[in-house]
């Protein structure tokens, strides 16, 4: 039977690592840029970046970058987690960078409005081409996120060999249960013979004597 094709865990952890780290890097630059005005300055050059754009594609690449680490530590259950979460946040920095990139006019409205103290925008918004990278990188990390969920089938489960085997006996105790006192030959009727002169220690010959006893007298 084929194993099923898909990247490798460290494969799939540098995947989602680089679309994490490139989409954080398309929300850094400037995504548009328009001007206002003011009562003293009648034309006020405006650039809104992505992080303030759209606050949801930086999130997103933090989430991923995050995801990427922990795939590397879950098991079997938690790498379905986390390649959802994965999956979430390629959904939300695609539609985060959609909406400005679609219309980008709110967005210009409020940063003129923070940099003049009016909504009014005196030249159209010029637009850059980083909120189309950003929402193409998220609907390519939702595409690696299924390539990396079917290639996961095939991957060796988590690591067991610090966990104990349930019910396993610690070796002293086994080592305790395999020892029993001696016990001197029983006769048939079950009663336990007297231990031979041979048998006796030096102890038990002394408190013979001590009675008045003749050790060797048995």
């Amino acid at each position: 039977m084929s194993r099923p094709a898909g990247p490798s865990r460290r494969t799939a952890i540098w995947v989602l690592l680089l679309l994490g780290g490139a989409t954080l890097a398309t929300a850094m630059p400037t995504w548009l840029s328009t001007t206002g005005a003011t009562a003293l300055d009648p034309q006020v050059e405006v650039t809104v970046a992505g992080t303030s754009a759209a606050p949801g594609v930086s999130a997103s690449a933090l989430v991923l970058v995050a995801a990427a680490l922990a795939l590397g530590l879950v098991g079997r259950v938690g790498r379905w987690v986390v390649l959802a979460v994965a999956a979430a946040s390629g959904v939300v920095a695609t539609v985060s960078a959609l909406g400005v990139a679609l219309d980008p006019e709110p967005s210009a409205r409020s940063a003129v409005a923070d940099a003049t103290g009016v909504t009014e925008l005196t030249a159209p918004v010029d637009l850059t081409v980083a909120p189309w990278l950003a929402a193409t990188l998220g609907v390519l990390t939702v595409l690696a996120v299924v390539w990396v969920a079917v290639g996961s089938r095939s991957w060796a489960g988590a690591s067991t060999r610090h966990e104990r085997a349930t019910g396993a006996t610690p070796p002293a105790a086994s080592a305790a249960a395999g020892t029993t006192a001696p016990e001197g030959p029983s006769d048939p009727s079950g009663a336990t013979e007297p231990a031979s002169p041979d048998d006796l220690t030096d102890h038990d010959a002394w408190d013979a004597l001590s009675r008045g006893e003749d050790p060797t007298d048995r």
